[in-house]
């Protein structure tokens, strides 16, 4: 049975904490956090340490609440969403009628990289409907960015606030748009320079080859077999699934190296590709997944020429 602002409400409820202080912030998550104890229901913290340790001094000694390690499984939304949902599977096998997370992202996912962080968002709207979860997103608004608060507004359905205040948002926009839409790419440095190579038509051990030659000795081994692995599966996806001729792109400095495939198809129907496990292992959705699972950063764009997967990873 659930409780508090789940009431009688089936599947995610995700709301969004924008808040001005660290009152503003207590205010909120710690009355959610002692009724989700008081109810005994699992009820998780995934802050960083400054306002773990904030939380933790406001809560009252002893109270059943669980702090998340941080770690490399969220550090990528895929991996993420993967991580979450087999935590929360494991407690609604346990019993569990409603589970409640507040949590954060970390102030360096609001530089290059928000892009798919902000898919993040919106996917998870779909991504957590098997669960009866309720969970709060806290962003400070001193520090986060204004375009990145807009996007907060557009993928969280409600606003939490002080006294027990849910506010809807009008922004809010379902996932199956949000996640066709192309997000702003942000040029990596590298790419101001002339590519390493620039290629058409290179089949995916073609591809495998070039990217392993350019990226040897930029970053290690290890993140270059994550690579070419990736590149491989998105070569394969824009010669099965999308539109002739496909254009390989490769750009390498110490340290990374970013890679772009286009075709001059209009991309993956699937809105939730890349984020969520593909049903088939035969399908652009598999093959993006595993590219959202070993690389540090990928976007998605859809333009008249065509659809590009830009793939990037550091040591």
């Amino acid at each position: 049975m659930r409780t508090g602002a789940g009431a009688g409400h089936t599947g995610y409820l995700h709301e969004a904490v924008c808040y001005d202080s660290d009152e503003h912030l207590l205010a909120v998550v710690v009355p959610f956090l002692l009724g989700g104890a008081e109810a005994g229901e699992p009820t998780l913290v995934s802050f960083g340490a400054r306002n773990a340790a904030l939380v933790r001094d406001a809560l009252p000694a002893g109270c059943p609440v669980t702090f998340l390690p941080g770690g490399d499984v969220y550090a990528r939304p895929a991996g993420a969403i993967r991580s979450y949902r087999h935590l929360l599977a494991e407690q609604v096998a346990a019993g569990a009628g409603q589970i409640r997370i507040v949590g954060e992202l970390g102030r360096e996912t609001f530089g290059d990289t928000w892009d798919w962080w902000a898919r993040y968002e919106s996917a998870i709207n779909h991504a957590y409907d098997d669960f009866p979860l309720w969970s709060m997103c806290a962003y400070d608004t001193r520090s986060t960015p204004a375009h990145v608060l807009a996007d907060v507004l557009r993928t969280h359905p409600r606003t939490a606030g002080p006294g027990g205040r849910h506010t809807a948002n009008d922004e809010y926009t379902d996932p199956e748009t949000f996640l066709l839409e192309n997000r702003p790419e942000v040029a990596d440095p590298l790419q101001w320079q002339p590519p390493a190579a620039d290629v058409l038509d290179a089949p995916a051990e073609e591809a495998r080859r070039i990217v392993r030659a350019a990226g040897e000795g930029r970053v290690g081994g290890a993140r270059l077999d994550d690579l070419t692995l990736a590149v491989s599966e998105i070569v394969a996806n824009a010669v099965r699934y999308g539109r002739p001729s496909t254009r390989l792109r490769v750009w390498a400095g110490d340290g990374r190296v970013v890679v772009s495939v286009t075709d001059a198809g209009t991309g993956p129907k699937d809105p939730f590709a890349g984020l969520l496990p593909a049903a088939s292992e035969h399908s652009a959705g598999f093959g993006l997944w595993i590219t959202h699972q070993v690389c540090d950063h990928v976007t998605l764009q859809r333009a008249p020429e065509g659809f590009t997967v830009r793939m990037t990873v550091r040591d």
